[in-house]
């Protein structure tokens, strides 16, 4: 069997917890003293605002959400409703997270303040977010979508990959593998 649009969007949730996960670690380090990269900063920026709400978030926005709602699950509300405030909290997030790490690199420790308040609060959204998605939305996403609306699916987050570029997705897996491995955290169940 091919694989379920919700498996895709699975996977992609263990590539974004990696990316997560190094979150807490670098905060820790910088409340200590020590200093982060400006490489792993610029790197979390990409991945969080390419991978994670370009293409994952994309393809639920423009593709799952609407696919539920035809079949009769509201797009206010609960659960999708919740899940599209939190995908723009994660935006607004994202986008200081962005900027508090700009400042860091330009004006070093002085700056690390902001930097280390975004990454908590990143840290605090997307365990959370991800769980209610892989727990709550998933399973009810199979059980409403039959299997022509599934390969429908499946064919439109095809395109998503092929508009941003395999290159590209392929590459920020690959960041996130790296950053996992520099900065191991156990993130919560």
């Amino acid at each position: 069997m091919n694989k379920r649009p919700t498996d895709t969007l699975e996977d992609e949730h263990g590539v974004i917890l990696k990316v997560v996960g190094t979150m807490p670690v670098l905060a820790e380090s910088l409340e200590i003293g020590a200093s982060v990269a400006p490489d792993v900063l610029r790197d979390i920026a990409e991945f969080m605002g390419v991978f994670a709400d370009k293409c994952h978030h994309g393809k639920e926005e423009a593709h799952l959400f609407p696919a539920l709602e035809r079949k009769g699950v509201p797009l206010r509300g609960c659960p999708v409703g919740a899940l599209t405030a939190e995908h723009q909290a994660g935006r607004v997030l994202v986008r200081a997270f962005t900027e508090a790490a700009e400042a860091y690199i330009s004006q070093g420790a002085s700056a690390k303040g902001p930097l280390i308040e975004s990454l908590k609060k990143l840290t605090g959204l997307y365990p959370g977010h991800i769980w209610k998605e892989d727990y709550l939305l998933f399973p009810m996403t199979n059980k409403v979508l039959g299997p022509t609306e599934q390969q429908e699916l499946a064919a439109k987050f095809e395109a998503v990959e092929e508009e941003m570029g395999r290159d590209v997705h392929h590459r920020l897996e690959q960041v996130a593998a790296s950053l996992g491995e520099r900065f191991v955290s156990v993130m919560p169940e």
